[in-house]
């Protein structure tokens, strides 16, 4: 490994290095102070969100090599750091903050604080971050089964819980699925370029050497194998189940980091290996979009639980985010249709993390607090957790004056510039479709009565809190973050 590869993969290492290192300081920990291990896992987190900063504007390729397609010599690449990588995995790193802030009191009221919770976490997010660097399609599969494996015994954490085990196993089957789709696609990919290279497959397929029938076959197992990893229709059967059978902070963590991995990988593969045949993709896409954006916000009405609701809902916000992809084929809307969808993964980690510490602030160690009636009276009872709810369930259906409003008027914008506006007034339609079930919690909350019963802890509280504000506060000062997500576009490799 020289300097260039080193640097490449050093929040990577340092992060997998703190991992390990964490598995064996635990071992000495003891099992009444385990906020010690929460404590150097954030530390951990915070610490290669620094050195990720460091390396922003920085464009580094990874172990490099020498290829022939077709006589020509070609310069590819296994990973690459890039400003994309920098800005998807500092929101990775962010998101894994505030599953370990959510997670600390949780685990231990419900009796399932054990230390290799959060080097799990960690793994999972070395696995994020390595994914959203992958400029080989190898590496591409090695980051998917590295983040997924640890969400697996993730989900089935509450092993005393019949129902997180069989979360466990449906998520487990999934990621088997996936990963078996995706590897198939890998392997036809290669059939029709010869190489796994990212690089190499757009210049196989740019000068017309490559197999385009089976490139078209493989890059449509590709897309479906992650279609599972973000829970597009029709891919999604088992992700309510999993969601709601998982641990709360569990399910939290998968909701957000999971959905910015698999669709990072996306972006990295399909605007890099397939622009040539990205107006055979479009038609697929776009149904796609249609269907899981119809499906997640359709089945979200009829949920009484609110975990099986916030699943749907994930499964709808999916949908939102394929619009961004229908727009990608144009290559004059390329950056622009990238930089919404990723700026969209930012105010929905935002709102889903702020959201979810709610709703375990409501949840008892028995399973009580999940149904929505259970949130009869919060609005009395605790005023600053309903308003906080409030803004939360207004920013996922994208009502002002919230983030989750913003990020929806730059993928419409998006949408309508490719030409799609059906795509878009379906989305329009769909989200007064999923104003029902928001605004319902917020009747709830304050137009019926009742003692919910809500959890004080600190950790917990500040999520929510400083969530709620960054809300609002962002969307009415977006142009920033916009700009750094389209800089980190235009450098994406």
């Amino acid at each position: 490994m020289n300097q260039a590869d080193f640097q490449t993969l050093l929040p990577v290492i340092v992060l997998t290095v703190w991992a390990l290192a964490l598995l064996l300081v635990d071992l000495f920990v003891p099992k009444e102070k385990k906020w010690i291990t929460a404590l150097l896992a954030a530390t951990g987190l915070a610490l290669t969100i620094g050195i990720s900063l460091t390396q922003t504007g920085q464009s580094i390729l990874g172990f490099v090599r020498e290829i022939k397609l077709d006589g020509i010599e070609i310069t590819v690449s296994m990973v690459v750091l890039d400003g994309f990588s920098t800005f998807v995995s500092i929101l990775l790193l962010f998101s894994g903050l505030m599953g370990i802030s959510i997670a600390y009191g949780y685990l231990k009221r419900m009796g399932i604080e054990r230390g290799e919770y959060y080097s799990l976490i960690l793994f999972s997010i070395v696995g994020m971050m390595l994914m959203t660097q992958a400029a080989d399609l190898i590496v591409v599969f090695i980051a998917l089964e590295l983040l997924s494996i640890p969400l697996y015994v993730l989900a089935a954490f509450a092993n005393t819980n019949a129902s997180s085990e069989e979360s466990g196993i449906k998520y487990f089957l999934l990621g088997a699925f996936s990963g078996s789709f995706v590897v198939y696609g890998i392997a036809l990919v290669f059939g029709a370029t010869q190489t796994t290279a990212i690089a190499g497959v757009a210049a196989a397929a740019s000068a017309g050497t490559a197999n385009v029938p089976l490139m078209l076959a493989g890059s449509g197992l590709i897309l479906v194998g992650f279609g599972f990893k973000v829970a597009a229709v029709p891919f999604q059967m088992w992700t309510p189940d999993v969601y709601q059978g998982a641990p709360t902070s569990v399910t939290a963590f998968m909701a957000a980091g999971a959905k910015i991995a698999g669709f990072a990988a996306l972006m990295r593969v399909f605007s890099t290996a397939f622009p040539s045949i990205a107006a055979d993709l479009t038609p697929i896409l776009a149904v796609l979009a249609a269907l899981t954006m119809i499906v997640g916000n359709v089945a979200a009405i009829s949920q009484k639980n609110i975990k099986r609701m916030l699943a749907y809902s994930s499964i709808a916000h999916a949908g939102y985010i394929l619009m961004a992809f229908v727009a990608f084929g144009n290559p004059e809307l390329t950056n622009d249709a990238i930089s919404a969808a990723i700026f969209y993964l930012v105010a929905y980690a935002v709102t889903n993390f702020g959201s979810w510490a709610i709703v375990i602030s409501l949840e008892e160690k028995d399973g009580k607090g999940l149904a929505l009636d259970d949130y009869a009276g919060l609005g009395k009872s605790n005023p600053l957790m309903a308003a906080a709810m409030t803004i939360f369930m207004l920013s996922l259906t994208g009502i002002p004056p919230t983030l989750g409003l913003i990020g929806k008027i730059y993928l419409f914008r998006v949408v309508v510039e490719g030409g799609f506006m059906w795509l878009a007034i379906i989305g329009v339609l769909t989200s007064l479709i999923s104003a029902f079930y928001y605004l319902r919690v917020i009747v709830i909350m304050y137009m019926k009565d009742g003692e919910p019963k809500t959890t004080s802890e600190s950790w917990l509280n500040f999520t929510w809190g400083t969530m709620a504000v960054a809300t609002v506060i962002f969307s009415f000062i977006p142009a920033s973050l916009f700009k750094w997500a389209s800089e980190a576009v235009m450098k994406l490799f």
